[in-house]
């Protein structure tokens, strides 16, 4: 681990890479804050395979975002971060940030929950996305920029791609401002996406459109997912995988049908009981996590 890592080479998805391939191998994850090194994740192990979907879930505070961030090598310098993570066969802990930068973009990339957070107010659609674009090319390839954001605008469901290029984020709805982000995710075909909390502040019917979007755009380049949510129906219908987070452990990982018809550990079973209030009979009380999971027997 202590020797010096090779450069990235061109690792992004190729269409005849066989399915299956480990992209992501995450051993003995730990990440503490602050001075008194207070740990928050407690010996995370998972791997992820090219093309694969994995979904993240858990209460607040339960580590997933801390896991996301740290598999893109974006946590705090406050942050000490311990074990490996081997992403497209690049150790990321410990590597200095120039290193982590060339695959970040490129190999893999993150779609945010608030595009309005992700997304430079000052400065036009179109030469954001084409940032993105330029910074992973070699040779002069600015030429071709503008036909590349316009045809990833377009592949992402945006009508009038020449009009949203020109526009300002403002000037977009949420729905339209998470798409552009999608793009920004998407137009260098990476291996891995992560998604963290991606439609959480669209409505039912947006967020169903720009569900259906990520699960097209993730099969044409056939990148792998992490996607991070609350919300389990969200969940299973991009996730054939999901583990269970719960105070910066992983609790319980299964497939998705497992989860949802045979979870295991008490903590999964409340998550999914107050998913399904549907269920709940009229004036029944409504179950919460603690009638399944008792926190201080852990």
């Amino acid at each position: 681990m202590n020797t010096p890592p090779r450069e990235p080479q061109d690792l992004r998805a190729d269409p005849d890479r066989p399915l299956g391939e480990t992209l992501v191998e995450v051993r003995d994850l730990r990440v503490a804050f602050g001075k008194e090194r207070r740990e928050v994740l407690h010996g995370i192990d998972f791997s992820l395979a090219r093309g694969q979907r994995i979904g993240l879930i858990g209460e607040s505070g339960s580590g997933k975002s801390v896991t996301a961030l740290a598999v893109m090598g974006l946590l705090a310098e406050t942050a000490t971060v311990t074990g490996s993570i081997r992403v497209a066969g690049q150790e990321i802990v410990g590597r200095p940030d120039r290193t982590i930068s060339r695959l970040r973009g490129d190999v893999m990339t993150m779609v945010f929950q608030e595009p309005m957070t992700a997304l430079d107010p000052t400065m036009k659609v179109g030469r954001q996305v084409a940032e993105v674009w330029l910074l992973h090319q070699r040779g002069s390839a600015r030429q071709r920029a503008r036909a590349e954001v316009l045809g990833i605008l377009e592949e992402v469901g945006l009508a009038d791609p020449a009009r949203v290029a020109a526009s300002y984020p403002h000037q977009l709805s949420g729905g339209q401002r998470q798409r552009v982000v999608l793009a920004m995710a998407l137009i260098n075909r990476p291996s891995l996406v992560i998604c963290d909390e991606p439609t959480t502040a669209l409505d039912v019917t947006v967020q169903a459109r720009v569900l259906r979007l990520l699960d097209d755009a993730l099969d044409d380049v056939g990148a792998a997912c992490l996607f991070i949510s609350h919300d389990l129906a969200v969940v299973s219908q991009v996730c054939s995988e999901i583990m269970v987070m719960l105070d910066g452990e992983v609790v319980e990982h299964g497939t998705t049908r497992e989860i949802f018809n045979e979870p295991r550990h008490g903590y999964t079973r409340g998550l999914i009981a107050t998913a399904r209030l549907d269920q709940v009979e009229p004036g029944e009380r409504l179950p919460v996590v603690s009638d399944f999971f008792d926190r201080s027997t852990r």
